[in-house]
């Protein structure tokens, strides 16, 4: 920004917004689940899902992880409809930015109970992967959930 002449102004702190990161855990470092395997992850998800919606629309989750692979924290970050929900990257990456993650984990669910993903489920995967480690993060998985205990794992079937 180029200075070109300093004025005086009174500044009004009333028409600047307030940012504010918060993370609270009330979760001990040693009382936190750890995830070793896709299986660990899926169980986590699922057993958080409202089971009220799990075939009847998209809903897509983050597992936030320490550098021990330990669950932070878990979030929603979007609900959608019977075909698709959004998964928008920056919003991805402000909680985990805010939780202080080293690895996130990805899921999403196909009321369908088809376990595959779509091009677009790989399309958003790739750019998620690329995000993460310009941040130096690390995805170490996106999990397709399905209604009755079965999922898809985008690391397990190589893709990460």
């Amino acid at each position: 920004m180029k200075n070109t002449q300093s004025t005086q102004q009174t500044i009004d702190f009333l028409h600047v917004a307030e940012v504010s990161l918060i993370y609270v855990t009330k979760v001990k470092p040693s009382d936190r689940l750890a995830v070793k395997c896709s299986r660990d992850a899926q169980k986590i998800f699922f057993d958080s899902w409202d089971h009220s919606t799990i075939e009847h629309k998209e809903t897509v989750k983050m597992l936030l992880l320490n550098r021990a692979n330990k669950v932070l924290g878990i979030t929603t970050l979007s609900e959608g409809g019977i075909s698709g929900s959004l998964m928008d990257v920056r919003m991805i990456y402000q909680y985990a930015l805010k939780g202080n993650a080293s690895g996130i984990i990805i899921a999403h669910n196909h009321p369908s109970g088809n376990n595959q993903p779509s091009d677009a489920d790989k399309k958003i995967t790739l750019k998620i992967r690329e995000a993460a480690e310009l941040l130096d993060m690390h995805l170490m998985d996106h999990i397709i959930i399905t209604p009755h205990d079965g999922y898809y794992s985008f690391a397990d079937d190589g893709l990460l």
